[in-house]
């Protein structure tokens, strides 16, 4: 860890050496992808995990497919993204990824947790949603935010479904799920970050709705209003009260003022 600190480029050759020697080329080669991307060589780390996955265990195989989700997205390659998620979140739901349990061990930085299904499943979820809004397609998106907010509810996926609500111009709809946020009615709604997201994005929503028309300024129904300007069509343009005479002189003082 230190060399990798240190000289990361040292540490990188060192990793090559061990994988083309068959030593420890699971840990090996996620470790040598990581390093890749913190150095801006993701592309270089995608072919890498490519090229030597299959020397890799079978139970590795899990965890590098996360590091390639994550190379997928620093390199903005969207739809590798979208397919690697689809086909992780495949194996969930036919029963192969967790072995028919409810839960299993997963790593991170060297130490062991337990990963539940539920969990896992609104992780890849949120992450196949917002690389569906990197692609514009707001109502994909929409479908898995809403799938996801049913599995595990929280305030930053509510945000990012009324984006996708607020890119598709269904404000009303937008406006009730980001006004939950701000009420406090989900899991997370104490974050500041978040709450400061969805009031940025509420004054956003604001600034696309069309200026109130007359009538519901004064609270006045349709039926009213059309019936009103029927009334005032049929009474004509406007004409002056003053009998004629007056209308003369008016004009005559015009013309003198010129």
């Amino acid at each position: 860890m230190k060399l990798v600190e240190k000289n990361p480029e040292a540490a990188i050759v060192l990793f090559r050496k061990a994988i083309n020697s068959g030593d420890k080329v699971n840990s090996a080669l996620k470790d040598m992808a990581v390093v890749m991307k913190q150095l801006d060589r993701s592309e270089e780390a995608i072919e890498a995990i490519r090229s030597f996955r299959s020397l890799c265990s079978k139970q590795s195989q899990e965890s590098l497919d996360n590091v390639l989700i994550d190379l997928y997205k620093k390199c903005g390659k969207i739809d590798e993204q979208i397919e690697m998620l689809k086909r992780k979140l495949k194996l969930i739901y036919q029963g192969e990824a967790f072995n028919g349990k409810l839960s299993k061990t997963a790593r991170s930085h060297g130490k062991k947790f337990q990963v539940s299904m539920k969990q896992e499943t609104s992780r890849l979820l949120g992450n196949l949603g917002w690389a569906y809004m990197q692609k514009m397609n707001y109502m994909m998106a929409e479908v898995v935010y809403r799938k996801v907010q049913m599995i595990d509810p929280d305030c930053n996926k509510a945000c990012n479904l009324g984006l996708c609500l607020i890119r598709q111009a269904r404000y009303e709809e937008a406006q009730l799920i980001l006004d939950d946020v701000l009420k406090g009615n989900l899991p997370g709604s104490d974050d500041s970050k978040s709450r400061k997201r969805a009031q940025d994005l509420l004054t956003e929503l604001r600034s696309m709705l069309p200026p109130p028309h007359f009538s519901d300024l004064l609270g006045l129904d349709d039926e009213f209003i059309k019936g009103l300007e029927q009334l005032m069509n049929e009474w004509g343009p406007i004409r002056s009260k003053r009998l004629p005479i007056f209308e003369e002189i008016s004009s005559f003082r015009d013309q003198l003022a010129c």
